[in-house]
Formats: structure tokens, sequence, C-alpha cells
């Protein structure tokens, strides 16, 4: 990379890393915080709450990116990240989880990470976008990791209130750096070619990369409705999460490394499979564990959370790496514009679908749902034929 695609790639993965780890940082208590306030004893009207900023930002992704193209992408990013601090304190100032609903609709409503994705792509040449866009992808992954690891004792100090607080100031730190770190956008020309969304839906491969990161959002949602309880009833109070998260992230990252080994050495569908299966094995572990009637163990929970972190971490570094390279040219900003938006509806399948499974059929059945979705989406990835570097 050049110097100045080295600042743009660092700086607008900062961007992300701000904004997506406001966003985790509520992930992990939030189902057990949210029984604090009116209306929290109904898990379906507290898992819409934890998912409904992903359907504000699946529909709002392609209009902000579009709008990016006639705007300029800056603007519409410092937009979008009013949107998103406006929400974070309305939530912050909420008395009843119905408030916490409408403080998340408005956090979704500041969709920028299409137009964040678009910028990148602008500021990198085709032969160094994969970097790039993996750059972007490991920091959303190593944020979710740093707010499992954070949350539970910033809850215990702060409370709900005070992670959306905090979720509000790392936004408007995500401004700061837009207008002041992120080199000035290039020159758009108004004849220039662009793709068709409807191109999109027609490259088979590209949809096998959009229902992945719809069904790895969905069961990375849907999981956290359970998990902390079953922490608890191991006997770890949800202020000590982090003993068992900590462990689980670090030693994840160890071990990531050799999914990617396996990409330089031309084995990237491998390592992509690879990875799903581990989040299907999770998934099933945990529907067992739950179904056995057992009280589960920290060091049983400790392995199936690092096993997930492990296949989560190298999916989110590596399909919209993927998607960047596969989509042509012309297509790349619908690509990553439908890409973006199946991940949000993913959020939002993930809370609000969590809750009412785990309202109706308990922690078995949302782990049972999560584990069919998860085996789908290995069977519907399998055919996938990446090109480039590690396409065999």
């Amino acid at each position: 990379m050049t110097p100045l695609e080295r600042r743009s790639s660092i700086s607008l993965a900062l961007i992300f890393a701000l904004r997506m780890l406001g966003l985790f940082l509520v992930l992990p208590v939030f189902a057990l915080e949210a029984r604090k306030y009116p209306g929290g004893d109904d898990p379906a009207l507290v898992g819409l709450a934890m998912g409904i900023y992903g359907l504000t930002q699946a529909v709002l992704q392609l209009p902000l990116g579009l709008a990016s193209d006639r705007l300029g992408r800056k603007r519409v990013i410092v937009a979008g990240l009013v949107v998103f601090a406006a929400g974070s304190l309305l939530a912050a100032l909420a008395d009843s989880v119905t408030g916490l609903v409408i403080g998340r609709a408005v956090q979704g409503a500041g969709a920028v990470s299409a137009a964040v994705t678009a910028l990148l792509a602008d500021q990198t040449r085709d032969v160094v976008r994969t970097k790039a866009m993996a750059l972007v992808g490991a920091s959303i992954g190593l944020m979710f990791a740093i707010a499992l690891v954070a949350a539970p004792p910033l809850a215990a100090h702060m409370g709900l209130a005070g992670l959306f607080g905090l979720t509000c100031a790392l936004a408007l730190a995500g401004i700061a750096v837009v207008l002041w770190v992120v080199p000035p956008e290039p020159a758009r020309h108004a004849d220039a070619p662009r793709g068709r969304l409807a191109d999109v839906w027609r490259h088979a491969d590209l949809l096998r990369l959009n229902a992945g990161v719809f069904a790895l959002h969905t069961v990375q949602m849907a999981m956290w409705v359970a998990v902390p309880a079953m922490l608890v009833q191991a006997g770890l109070p949800k202020d000590a999460h982090w003993q068992a998260y900590l462990p689980a992230v670090v030693l994840s990252f160890a071990a990531m490394g050799g999914l990617f080994a396996m990409e330089r050495r031309g084995r990237l569908r491998a390592a992509l499979l690879i990875a799903i299966g581990l989040v299907l094995a999770v998934q099933a572990g945990l529907g067992l564990l739950a179904a056995s009637g057992a009280t589960p163990t920290l060091a049983v929970l400790g392995t199936l959370l690092f096993l997930f972190f492990c296949g989560f971490n190298a999916l989110e570094a590596t399909q919209p790496s993927l998607v960047s390279r596969m989509a042509p040219a012309p297509l790349r900003g619908a690509a990553l514009g439908a890409y973006n938006t199946l991940q949000s509806l993913g959020l939002f399948a993930g809370g609000a679908l969590g809750g009412l499974l785990a309202k109706w059929g308990g922690a078995p059945g949302l782990f049972a749902a999560t584990s069919v979705l998860a085996a789908l989406w290995l069977l519907l990835t399998w055919p996938l034929r990446p090109v480039g570097r590690g396409g065999h």
C-alpha cells in the first residue's frame, strides 16, 4: 500500500471500529440489564430492542449509499454518525424497554457502513483493496471481542444507560476522525459507469456471501439472548463474565492465523467452510447443553465460546474482502451496499427472532433454530468458488 492508502484504510477501519464498539458494548449485557426497565420481563420486547437497529439500518443502507454518490461520501458519513449519536443519547435517557426500542431504531438510521466501504474502495487500488477490506473486517471482529470482555465490568459500574452514553461519545469521536484524519475523497465523474442492484442478485457467488453474512449476524445476535443467562447458571456473576470471554477471545485470535494460512496456500474455500462449520458446531453444542437440563460448566461454555470466536473472527475478516474481490468493477458499489443491507437484516433478525424463540422454546429451541440456519448456510456456501489468490 502507498502511504495514502494506508492512512485511508486505517482511518476508515477506525470509524467502523468506534461505531461497532458502541453497538457491541451493549450486546453481552443487554438481555440482563433490560430486565431492570419497565417491560423488561418480556423476552420478545427485549429481543426487539436488541435487533431493531438492524432493521432501520437495512432500510436506509442503500439510500444512504446512493446519497453518498450524489452528495459526497464524507457528508453522508458525518450526517449518519450524528444520527447514530442522537439515537445513543435517546437510549441512554430511556426509562422503559419501549424507550430503548426507539433509541436503538434511531441508532440504526445512521446507516453509514455502505458509504464508508464505498469511500475505502474509492481510495484504494484494486490490487490492495482486499487487504483494505480485510482490515475493516478484522477491526469489526476485534471490537466485538473487546466489547465482550469490557461490557460486563462497564455495565456493573455505569449500567445500560452509561453504556449508551459511552456509545454516543464514540460516535462523536468517529466524526472527528472523518473530518480531520480520513484523506480527502477523490473527485467523481458524473458519467462514470455504475452497477445496478438488479445485476447483483443475478451473481450466484455474491448471493451466497450475502446469505452468509445474514446467517452469521443472525446467529451472533440470537445466541446472546441465551448465553449470558447460561454463564450465570454456571455460577459466574454477570459482572465477571469477562473471565469467560477474555481467554476465549485471546486464544481465538491466536488460532485464527491458521485459517488465513490456508488462504495463503490457496485453500480459501476450505477455510471458509471450516469457519462456518465451527459456528454450526457451537450452536449444536449449546443446544445439547441447554436441552440436557444439567447445569453447564464454565469449562464447557468457555470451550464453545472459543470455537465460536475462531469462526466468527475469520468470517468477519474474509467475507467483505471476498465481496470486493469477486464483484465486477461496475457492480462493486451495489454489491457492497447489498452485502451491508443483508448484514443489517441479520442483526435485526437475530435480536428479534432470538427473543421470540427464547420465549416460546427456551434456550433449547433457540439453539435448535440457529443450528438449522448454520447448517443451511454451510450447504449454500459449499459450491462457492472464490476468485484470485486462494480460489481453489
